[in-house]
């Protein structure tokens, strides 16, 4: 299934076209330029070793939304009970933070634990509300059941795709390395600025429409000039 992505092999080892890497690669960025536009959500994906503080970096950078530890079955097919956890974490955070309540030192250190651990697999959607509009996933073998659960929603894939991966059900395939850190961070680099350009520019375009919608107050000169052309009319 990859044959139509790999340029040729040396000493049994796959290489991939870069110029359909390229190519391929834009096509996901105008698509993920597409959703930024919108205002929706992209939930960055990557647990394997070499992926761990790179997703959660750039998830971070363009305040979207990632999974970097495990993937949980039903994540998204199970959103209502994620949810539910969510709303925990919240409330626990809140309970802790609440000095009215004098917490006795056993109770911090209960709910402390409690904390970590829904934080550990689910800190990086504490703010997501919804399922995202798309998911880009660093290795779709890895991460296989993250890509079975999105398309079982029909939510769009975005993928790194290694000469061992498989581009069906994939949406958005860039071909590349998964293995490599330094191909992991060029890419999420790339959707992150992708979605902080077109931010900016949303919020430039509001700006811009607020300053035409306030209404000018007159000054007092104004209305006086006005007065005096009414009575003189």
């Amino acid at each position: 299934n990859m044959e139509q992505y790999i340029y040729g092999s040396q000493d049994n080892i796959h290489i991939i076209d870069l110029r359909k890497t390229v190519l391929l690669l834009n096509n996901a960025l105008t698509f993920i330029e597409n959703i930024a536009k919108s205002k929706g959500s992209i939930l960055f994906v990557g647990t394997k070793s070499q992926a761990i503080d790179i997703v959660k970096k750039y998830a971070i950078e363009c305040k979207q939304f990632y999974v970097n530890k495990r993937w949980l079955g039903g994540m998204l097919t199970n959103w209502s009970t994620i949810s539910n956890s969510l709303n925990s974490l919240n409330s626990l955070n809140k309970k802790i933070s609440n000095e009215s309540l004098s917490l006795k030192k056993k109770e911090i250190l209960q709910m402390n634990r409690q904390i970590d651990k829904i934080e550990k697999y689910l800190g990086g959607l504490k703010d997501m509300g919804s399922t995202p509009q798309a998911i880009f996933v660093v290795d779709v073998n890895k991460d296989a059941i993250a890509v079975s659960e999105a398309n079982k929603l029909k939510i769009p894939i975005i993928g790194i795709l290694d000469t061992n991966s498989s581009p069906i059900g994939i949406d958005y395939p860039i071909p590349g390395n998964d293995d490599s850190r330094k191909s992991i961070e060029l890419i999420c680099s790339l959707v992150s600025k992708t979605m902080i350009k077109n931010e900016k520019k949303i919020n430039l375009k509001e700006k811009v429409t607020n300053k035409k919608n306030i209404t000018k107050i007159p000054t007092k000169n104004e209305v006086k000039i006005k007065l005096k052309k009414r009575k003189k009319n």
